[in-house]
């Protein structure tokens, strides 16, 4: 395989798991110390608790895209898009299979996500790329 194609795969990938990790750190990190309530009662998410993780979320995808363009091999803002895709998508499945308890807690989260994913990601790449 294409050493090129290899290393756009890997600045994709790292820009991901390190959205992924900080999240899943940060989310541990705050239930575990009861700031948030365990991911067994999402129902219990006040609105301040939302915009919380909104905010460190999307500071988290900033940081994922500017890795991804940093670590591209070239058209460094082609692969920021890419991760600003594969983030989209994700945000929006997890929209999908949390929407109850969304209704609960409040639809604009999952929909604050799915919106600022893109745009999150491709402020940390042009932050990098120029």
């Amino acid at each position: 395989m294409n050493t090129t194609v290899l290393k756009s795969a890997a600045a994709v990938l790292a820009g991901f798991i390190l959205v992924l990790f900080l999240s899943v750190v940060t989310d541990s990190l705050f239930e575990s110390t009861d700031i948030f309530p365990p991911v067994t009662a999402p129902g219990s998410f006040l609105p301040w608790m939302l915009l919380v993780a909104l905010i460190y979320r999307s500071i988290y995808a900033v940081a994922g895209g500017y890795v991804t363009a940093a670590l591209a091999p070239g058209r460094a803002m082609k692969h920021v898009v890419a991760l600003g895709i594969i983030g989209l998508m994700f945000a929006t499945l997890g929209a999908v299979a949390n929407w109850s308890a969304a209704v609960i807690s409040g639809t604009w989260y999952p929909i604050a996500l799915i919106v600022l994913t893109l745009p999150s990601v491709w402020l940390g790449g042009k932050l990098r790329a120029g």
